[in-house]
């Protein structure tokens, strides 16, 4: 991370157990080195044993990372950058809509059988990735299942906790994978308007369609993270916390950019002299 980067992030993070008395011990490295660590492994695809030399000792950040994974300060960073990134884009940070989709990537040897399976569409053996995001692109939630499951199915688990967890969505995109029942479940049930947007019969080859290049989008951004290229981790929970991790990176850029270009353009003052 630069400076910029870091004093984005800095901000955000998690607040130690110890810092505010509740007991544990002060860590032994710098969050920063340790984030700067994760975040190298996850945008070069390195093995944890081929951390470069320049960052603290490689069992030491795969610790940090198990531990944040543990105990859901992956996720609690991620979404305080998606917080103050939505404020810096001028929207609340609560959304009101969302983008429902999901992407099937090749498994690794290291994925066992039981959370593997094969994409009959896609024809991929490996496992899948179902993200909702909100208008801007930026993760809401994310389920890593094996290939075989459907976006249904994955739906019936996700759009519940997502009303629970942001109570001001009430209307979500999706594509052809999310009709039938499903629609009027989610409106009886959950009080969600699941808005089915299709390809018509006249469209031939790539097409942009409406609300639905957003989330298409936002898996293209992931697979700019080596890491992400393929799912090379054992427990599912291991390759949400990776998504997670890439997401940051791209929020702490785009707000780190935000503030520096704020910083040039705001008009510097004159200084002034006092009369004597």
């Amino acid at each position: 991370m630069t400076d910029a980067e870091w004093a984005v992030v800095r901000d955000t993070l998690p607040v130690p157990a110890w810092l505010e008395g509740r007991g544990g011990q002060p860590e032994g490295y710098c969050h920063r080195q340790m984030i700067d660590a994760v975040f190298y492994v996850t945008d070069n695809g390195v093995k944890w044993r081929s951390v470069p030399g320049d960052f603290p000792a490689w069992d030491r950040v795969y610790a940090f990372f198990r531990r944040w994974c543990k105990n859901g300060l992956v996720k609690e960073l991620h979404d305080r950058l998606r917080g103050k990134a939505r404020e810096a884009a001028g929207r609340d940070r609560e959304p009101t809509a969302a983008i429902i989709d999901s992407q099937s990537v090749k498994a690794a040897a290291s994925v066992p059988a039981t959370s593997r399976g094969y994409d009959g569409g896609k024809k991929i053996n490996g496992r899948r990735r179902h993200v909702i995001t909100d208008s801007l692109g930026l993760l809401l939630m994310v389920l890593v299942t094996a290939a075989d499951v459907t976006d249904r199915q994955a739906a019936r688990v996700m759009l519940p906790q997502l009303r629970d967890r942001f109570r001001k969505i009430s209307l979500v995109w999706a594509d052809g994978g999310y009709t039938g029942h499903l629609v009027t479940w989610a409106k009886e049930k959950l009080q969600l308007t699941l808005q089915i947007v299709k390809r018509s019969d006249d469209m031939k080859g790539f097409v942009v369609l409406p609300r639905r290049w957003v989330v298409e989008r936002s898996l293209g951004w992931l697979m700019r993270s080596r890491r992400l290229a393929r799912d090379y981790e054992t427990p599912p929970a291991s390759s949400e916390a990776f998504i997670h991790f890439s997401a940051s990176m791209l929020m702490a850029r785009r707000l780190a950019r935000t503030a520096t270009d704020a910083a040039v353009n705001s008009p510097q003052q004159a200084p002034t002299t006092l009369a004597a």
